[in-house]
């Protein structure tokens, strides 16, 4: 298991510095500052290559870019609308540039519009620690009392519609702003604070795209792309739906190990693979994450480790982001899995036996919450889950443990 950290750039509050402290070996990084369909220039890429090869005192850093995280896939191409056939063929000479500069592995989303979405962004744990949360009965009074979404009372029961109303009446003015800025968070553009008018923009493009369009829509896409990561070395991996399962009235169509096999099956290349985020994928108690590696394994070409706590027991509800360890994943049975495939990938003789993984958010602990990062991304709280996840990596490799 090879230890990355996912870098957000030179603005980052997280630094070069702050990473090698915590033991990383690569990087995870993307080009975020570039407009989703543009081309990532070579010169660009290796401007961001030699920022994180040096430390704050110009002391060689030792490390480079492993996994690009994310390169996006515009939403005209999802929809097939639009510049879309110009925004694959960008797509592609992204990826030869990345290619030419050494970097292998491709991340990468198919979610309509939203990247993810959390109702809270610092909710606070007992243990006075804070984390990232999903609240149903909060997203719901968003979705239908202040969004007040085309044709959304079908999308609710009677009675979660009721508990939402009486949400919203306990919610402050600034609570109600508060929650509209943490769901329109995870859209497209935020940085630049869309209007609710600006939301149902968004959504209203999507309005005649089923499941079925968009898995055929991205399989299209993958049948343009992957052929040319298997000729470049490449391997590309599609993030799962954040949460998985519907919202807003969108198309998910990444949400469990079906719709993996299904795309998989499509474009039946080994460069079409998975970025296996146990967060994610973890959010819905019927996906079998240790299962999944050990079945899919072959294609899971990265891997995002956190976890959830489950807050209810039915598909949809409400869920915080918990520490690596805790939560509802099984991480030990996660991580032997893991490092099951790697054997038979080194029996095999494979380059890429060693997969890529990152501690995946974490709770804001100590001085992160001074710090105030990316949300979802402190310095302390991704250092902590990381030392944890390889203890366990460490303990099963060990000859007394993987002998027994």
């Amino acid at each position: 298991m090879r230890q990355t950290w996912r870098w957000f750039g030179p603005k980052d509050l997280v630094s070069i510095d702050d990473m090698l402290q915590a033991g990383v070996e690569g990087v995870v990084t993307a080009l975020h500052h570039i407009p989703t369909g543009e081309v990532w220039q070579s010169a660009e890429i290796a401007q961001r290559q030699a920022a994180l090869a040096v430390m704050s005192d110009g002391a060689p850093s030792g490390l480079a870019w492993e996994v690009v995280e994310s390169l996006p896939v515009s939403e005209d191409i999802k929809r097939q609308t639009g510049d879309w056939k110009r925004h694959v063929e960008n797509w592609k000479t992204s990826m030869r540039h990345l290619a030419a500069a050494g970097i292998e592995v491709i991340c990468y989303n198919f979610m309509p519009i939203l990247d993810w979405t959390r109702t809270d962004l610092s909710y606070r744990l007992k243990n006075g620690a804070t984390c990232m949360r999903y609240d149903a009965i909060d997203f719901a009074a968003f979705d239908l009392f202040i969004l007040k979404r085309k044709g959304v009372a079908d999308d609710y029961t009677p009675e979660v519609t009721e508990a939402a109303r009486a949400r919203l009446a306990t919610m402050s003015d600034a609570r109600r702003q508060e929650l509209t800025g943490n769901v329109v968070f995870g859209l497209p553009g935020a940085a630049e604070r869309m209007s609710l008018e600006d939301v149902k923009d968004h959504l209203a493009r999507y309005d005649a795209i089923t499941p079925e369009r968009l898995r055929r829509h991205l399989v299209d896409f993958l049948a343009e792309v992957t052929p040319l990561a298997e000729e470049l070395g490449m391997r590309l991996c599609c993030h799962p739906d954040d949460p998985p399962f519907p919202l807003l009235g969108l198309p998910r169509i990444m949400s469990t190990e079906a719709d993996y096999m299904a795309v998989m099956d499509a474009v039946d290349l080994r460069a079409n693979g998975i970025t296996l985020c146990t967060g994610s994928l973890g959010a819905r108690a019927d996906n079998d994450l240790p299962g999944m590696m050990s079945r899919l394994g072959s294609r899971v070409h990265f891997l995002h480790l956190r976890n959830v706590a489950l807050e209810d027991d039915h598909l949809g509800g409400s869920f915080h982001e918990a520490a690596h360890l805790e939560g509802n994943t099984d991480m030990v049975a996660m991580i032997a899995a893991i490092l099951a495939e790697e054997a038979r990938r080194r029996a095999e003789g494979r380059a890429d036996w060693r997969i890529p993984f990152r501690p995946d958010h974490g709770q804001d602990i100590l001085d992160d919450q001074s710090r105030k990062a990316q949300p979802g991304y402190p310095a302390i709280g991704r250092l902590k889950g990381l030392a944890e996840l390889r203890g366990i990596a460490t303990a099963l490799s060990h000859p007394l443990v993987a002998g027994a």
